[in-house]
């Protein structure tokens, strides 16, 4: 027999960015490990420098950072801390993103402009990523942007819960604030056994973050409303939308969106909004002067150990999500 037969143990390794390290740490500790020590700052001129302080080779790494603003920062720091395990000699390295960035910029609107999210996919592949997993991506087709596995989260099952918790289901409505989201309003229709209903809406492609609701399709008098979408950036969209439900006679509306970017004003217009409960997770941090009364954040670590664990272990994933993806 020729060769060299070597016997020992696979070792998973988890690195975390310096976007937001709470979660980082909840994962760490779900997963019963500890991060691997960094270091990460700054130069005078912006460049970032990132070292792990300790050996990674042969190891299975999980890069974890939330890109939250400034996205680009966190973006480039992700980038280096993949090419720095592929420099180290780690044997297989995940992105872990649970706000895929630039992901709404999935497809060309218009000539000349860029497929963003194609790009970024291509930056980490260039940087060295093996495999890549985020939460509730904008769209299902920046799967096929990354070549190599994707792994998709759901976070419906946990938000769903919460909101079935909360409410009487026999009196729920689940609302598609716009044509777009009606998929991901069918599913959640399905899971709370409740009617679905779609808000129309028409969007200027030359002002972002500014819509204008039309008209409502479905019944809503009377009834608990819960308006479902994947992010909430200006908040202007969601909000407009719970208004045009309680025009129509909606009893309450509560949302449920996975990523609360909350950019800008939208604190205050949440705040002052028919919205009687906002539901996310915390794939984006949260300071605490960006949080209002309405709001709810759900935990989104024990899903990505979850994952993490299931990649780690060549198990499977989707069978978290029953076969979906």
């Amino acid at each position: 027999m020729t060769g060299i037969k070597a016997t020992g143990e696979k070792r998973l390794v988890l690195v975390s960015g310096r976007a937001h390290p709470e979660l980082a740490a909840e994962v760490a500790e779900e997963l019963g490990v500890e991060l691997v020590p960094t270091s990460a700052y700054d130069f005078a001129n912006g460049e970032i420098y990132v070292r792990f302080g300790e050996s990674v080779r042969g190891a299975d790494a999980f890069v974890l950072q939330s890109h939250t603003a400034p996205i680009n920062q966190w973006l480039m720091e992700q980038l280096l801390m993949v090419d720095a395990l592929k420099r180290a000699s780690a044997k297989r390295t995940t992105v872990v993103a649970p706000f895929f960035p630039y992901a709404r910029q999935d497809k060309k609107h218009r000539g000349r402009e860029p497929i963003s999210s194609r790009l970024v996919s291509d930056m980490f592949k260039t940087a060295g990523a093996n495999r890549l997993m985020s939460v509730d991506l904008h769209t299902a087709q920046i799967q096929g942007f990354f070549d190599g596995p994707v792994d998709h989260l759901w976070a419906m099952p946990l938000l769903a819960d919460h909101i079935a918790s909360r409410v009487d289901r026999q009196q729920l409505t689940v609302v598609s604030p716009d044509a777009g989201r009606v998929r991901l309003a069918d599913q959640w229709s399905d899971r709370l056994g409740a009617p679905l209903a779609i808000i129309h809406k028409r969007r200027d492609p030359t002002v972002p973050n500014q819509v204008k609701v039309h008209e409502l399709v479905g019944e809503v008098e009377g009834r608990t409303c819960v308006l479902v979408d994947d992010m909430i950036d200006t908040g202007g969209t969601i909000v407009q939308a719970a208004q045009a439900l309680v025009d129509n006679g909606a009893a309450q509306v509560l949302v449920a969106a996975t990523h609360a970017v909350l950019s800008g004003p939208a604190p205050e217009r949440l705040r002052d909004s028919p919205i009687t409960e906002l539901v996310t997770t915390n794939t984006l941090p949260i300071s605490d002067e960006r949080r209002f009364p309405q709001l709810t954040v759900l935990s989104i670590a024990p899903l990505l150990a979850r994952a993490i664990r299931a990649v780690f272990d060549e198990g499977s994933v989707t069978s978290l999500f029953d076969g979906n993806s």
